[in-house]
């Protein structure tokens, strides 16, 4: 009886498999029309409030290309506190932004040139 159980799951399996086969098919992925989006890059911003003593920093920017983030102003976390020194409210900078465990977060403060 075991065996034959066995059997019944392996043909039911390949029924399955056999029926999905096509949809299956139309999910695979045009490496070559992939865009850029997931590199990492530098976003322009301008600093609206600093909280040091937490560690966030409210920054009205851009799009976020990489994170696919339309312009907004939203508060970040520094990744490190000592971040937060190198921006000024009012300043414009450029910045690198992460999620990091559901938390945006800002890894490098920048100038802007």
């Amino acid at each position: 009886m075991n065996k034959m159980h066995t059997i019944l799951h392996a043909k039911t399996l390949a029924l399955i498999l056999w029926a999905a086969g096509p949809a299956w098919a139309q999910t695979n992925v045009d490496h070559g029309k992939m865009t850029l989006s997931a590199t990492p890059e530098m976003t322009d911003g301008e600093v609206r409030k600093i909280d040091k003593e937490s560690g966030k920093i409210t920054i009205k920017h851009g799009e976020i290309k990489h994170m696919d983030m339309p312009g907004m102003t939203m508060v970040f976390v520094a990744k490190d506190k000592a971040l937060l020194d190198k921006a000024t409210v009012g300043a414009k900078i450029r910045f690198m932004a992460a999620n990091e465990n559901g938390q945006m977060t800002v890894t490098d403060i920048q100038p802007a040139k």
